[in-house]
């Protein structure tokens, strides 16, 4: 059978184990733990290639119990019964200890089987998963266990493992396996903190390296072969991906471009489009907001443009937008305002519509209050009148509150809002003197004067150059320039 490196070179001490020294380190209590031989229940939580089916193993064949392993992507319930008809037999004397990987594969029936035996201790279980075990683990089990979790190795560690996985090469194959620093490094680097992908690697350019005096010689230019793209780790389902697009916006949100950038890069690398284009229309319209409304149009343009022309090329319109949207004027006062807005309609803080609101057209017999009394803002000056818009319960809430930047810059106290403004221009000195020399206009009720700029009537007659005579008798042409 070809048994892969990774799985012919698999420690078989904590010792030998690489990374994961918030663990395993001399004097912490996970390996103080393991070694005192009474193994607790525990759930091991981590990326691939980190080393977590390897402690899990090192432990179970350690523990003295009766060892059974299985893994969450075949198992089902007959095999997790299997297990459990060894209670009590002269089989589980020592004890039973289930080495289950994969767990998050098991749906809830499966997990709720193993509540009773691991409550009583009758089963002790390891269990290990990619995923995040809070999202995918049933409660019931969780509180029985101890989650631990495995990080990423470093590249220190990676290139630790791989010139371990040399020297056992050289130990046990008749011919010896050198290979050059850079290539280590370059290797440990483009591994993404996955030793098990490293060790992929490794083998292959093991089996392909020509024997050269005597030994396989592994060279730079044949690890960039066999390691095209860094195995960086994003799943699409997976916590990776949350934690990139949570950086991503964040960093959008924080102002920094450089930052914004490198998560947009990692976004597009594992080809996750939609991902990028959806984040970045949220930081326009949640983070830049009404400091700068015109760029959501913008943005929205961006992406229409990204979609278009797809990947690669999408990454020219997006990084444009990225790189606005992170040095644009930052406002949140529109998402604090709908936030609140809802929060009162989800606590049932709403009341009835007022009447002069509602869509009444007829008042039947039994109508107590004739009439609806909705005053039509238009009919007003500045097109703008004091009437109750909000229910009586909530008729005194304030949602939206200017932000601290130009757009949204609050009335300064003492002026007039901007809905009771008006849209006539200031006048100057001089012109408001003609004005009071002026008499009110004379012409007969048939004749009004209009100005030739806006059109609106006026009592006052402006200066004649901007002056037509305007009657209300006429035909298809009513305007009239003044003699």
């Amino acid at each position: 059978m070809n048994e892969p490196l990774a799985q012919r070179l698999r420690p078989k001490t904590l010792a030998d184990v690489c990374g994961q020294q918030h663990l395993l380190a001399p004097g912490r209590v996970f390996r103080r733990t393991i070694e005192s031989g009474r193994i607790p229940n525990m759930i091991f939580y981590g990326p691939s290639g980190t080393g977590k089916t390897t402690v899990a193993r090192i432990i179970a064949e350690n523990s003295g119990m009766t060892l059974h392993k299985l893994n969450g992507t075949s198992c089902g319930t007959g095999d997790i019964k299997a297990v459990l008809k060894d209670i009590g037999t002269l089989a589980g004397a020592g004890g039973i200890l289930l080495y289950l990987d994969e767990i998050q594969y098991l749906n809830k029936k499966q997990q709720q089987s193993l509540l009773e035996c691991i409550e009583d201790g009758s089963v002790t279980l390891i269990a290990s998963t990619t995923e995040n075990p809070y999202f995918y683990i049933y409660n019931a089990l969780l509180s029985r266990c101890t989650v631990f979790e495995f990080k990423s190795l470093s590249a220190a560690d990676v290139e630790r493992g791989v010139h371990n996985a040399l020297k056992k090469l050289s130990e046990g194959e008749s011919t010896k396996v050198c290979m050059d620093e850079d290539a280590c490094a370059y290797l440990a680097e483009s591994a993404g903190g996955d030793l098990r992908k490293a060790l992929g690697c490794l083998d292959f350019a093991v089996t392909a390296a020509p024997i050269e005096d005597g030994e396989k010689h592994i060279t730079l230019e044949m690890i960039q072969q066999v390691t095209r793209r860094t195995a960086m780790r994003y799943d699409r389902e997976g916590d990776d991906h949350y934690d990139i697009v949570s950086a991503y916006q964040k960093s959008v949100r924080g102002s920094d471009p450089d930052a914004a950038l490198h998560y947009l890069a990692r976004l597009l690398e594992a080809g996750d489009l939609p991902s990028a284009c959806r984040r970045l229309m949220v930081c326009a319209c949640e983070d830049v907001g009404l400091a700068y409304p015109q760029i959501i149009p913008i943005v929205k343009a961006a992406i229409d443009a990204a979609n278009m022309v797809g990947l690669p090329e999408a990454r020219l319109p997006l990084a444009d937008a990225v790189i606005l949207v992170a040095t644009s004027p930052k406002s949140n006062s529109a998402y604090d305002a709908i936030n609140a807005a809802i929060a009162d309609v989800q606590a049932g803080r709403t009341g009835p519509i007022p009447r002069q609101l509602q869509n009444k057209h007829y008042d039947g017999e039994d109508a107590l209050v004739k009439g609806q009394n909705y005053k039509y803002a238009h009919d007003y000056a500045h097109h703008w009148v004091e009437q109750q818009y909000l229910p009586d319960a909530i008729k005194d809430v304030k949602y939206y509150t200017f932000g601290d930047n130009k757009m949204s810059r609050p009335v300064p106290t003492g002026q007039r809002s901007r809905a009771k403004r008006t849209s006539e221009p200031r006048l100057t000195p001089k012109t408001q003197k003609q004005r009071k020399r002026r008499t009110i206009c004379d012409i007969p009720n048939s004749v009004s004067w209009s100005c030739r700029r806006c059109r609106t009537c006026a009592i006052t007659p402006p200066p004649r150059k901007f002056m037509m005579l305007r009657s209300r008798n006429a035909g298809p042409e009513p305007w009239h320039r003044i003699p």
